[in-house]
């Protein structure tokens, strides 16, 4: 059912994306339950069965029904561009615990009997308990199933930002939202989202603009329905999920590796989506001393370019890149 957000001229001056590792944590345990999810994150999948061996999910579980309301407090709306997990994590474990009761009460009722369980009734009788309790296995689930592969995930939101902030400056809010997914629709100053599990209703965003949150997990969704007092939020699937978990294999064209060395040219036909010196030595297991180097002799021979992206250079290939890699 569709959610219209209403923007006003405020509104349209307060758009910001962010990163949040708390969220990527929680849709990491959502899409193990999730199968439609399953298909881009089978490697991921793999290497972690182990892992959840040691995790005890189920009270993160009961709050994420198929169909229904996840409580806002497990994955406030980040106040900045990227907060570290322990910061995010902090700010869970100050949830008033009015706040608490109140979203843990929508959220149960959307599952038949999950307020009447025993989890249920625990939750619901001591909130402030419930919100430490939740604290505490979302930790070990970031632990297990997200900071392993935090740099590569993190690159990769990165990138989406870096994408979407141009699509911004060169046409509005118009293209970027025309380009997100097929479930967003902006028309006439309102974002509709089609596809979103909250029941169909119009929000005026009053000035507060929204927050535009890429992920890693969340594909083929399209998540909001944030309630006051939280920031308005648009969590949608980050460009470049299908290639995520793939490794650097002997798939690069023998003539390229003969060119540029094997390790150059794993760089350069890797890179498609712009990434910081640090994401391309977890990626190709290499010092980042060396893959400062590669780059360099990348640019200078014109098939890399960099801009700065916050605190971090992202590089990402030229034309004649483009051209190089097709042609091997």
């Amino acid at each position: 059912m569709p959610l219209h957000m209403q923007f006003g001229a405020d509104d349209l001056l307060r758009c910001r994306f962010a990163i949040s590792p708390l969220c990527q944590t929680h849709e990491a345990v959502r899409t193990l339950r999730r199968t439609e999810r399953h298909g881009y994150h089978l490697p991921w999948l793999r290497r972690v069965r182990e892992a959840l061996a040691g995790l005890e999910l189920a009270e993160l579980w009961l709050l994420m029904p198929v169909r229904g309301y996840t409580p806002d407090f497990l994955g406030p709306p980040p106040e900045v561009p990227y907060a570290p997990f322990e910061d995010e994590l902090a700010r869970m474990r100050a949830t008033d615990p009015a706040v608490a009761r109140r979203e843990l009460a929508v959220s149960l009722e959307c599952t038949p009997g999950a307020a009447g369980s025993a989890r249920g009734r625990a939750m619901l009788d001591d909130p402030a308990r419930a919100v430490q309790r939740l604290a505490d296995v979302t930790e070990a689930a970031w632990r297990a199933l997200v900071e392993p592969d935090w740099p590569r995930l993190r690159a990769l939101l990165e990138a989406d930002i870096a994408y979407r902030s141009r699509q911004l400056a060169e046409g509005g809010l118009e293209r970027l939202f025309a380009d997100l997914r097929p479930a967003l629709r902006w028309t006439d100053g309102t974002l509709t989202i089609r596809n979103s599990v909250v029941p169909a209703q119009t929000q005026d965003l009053d000035g507060r603009g929204v927050l535009l949150m890429p992920s890693v997990f969340v594909w083929p969704d399209v998540i909001s329905g944030f309630a006051p007092p939280w920031q308005p939020t648009v969590i949608y699937p980050a460009r470049g999920v299908g290639g995520l978990w793939r490794e650097p294999d002997g798939v690069t064209a023998d003539a390229l590796v003969r060119l540029l060395g094997a390790s150059r040219a794993a760089i350069l036909s890797g890179l498609e989506e712009p990434a910081s010196t640090t994401a391309l030595a977890a990626r190709h297991r290499l010092a980042p001393s060396s893959v400062s180097a590669h780059l360099a002799v990348l640019r200078g021979a014109g098939l890399l370019s960099s801009r700065r992206q916050g605190h971090q250079v992202l590089y990402e290939r030229t034309p004649l890149g483009m051209a190089l890699v097709g042609g091997g």
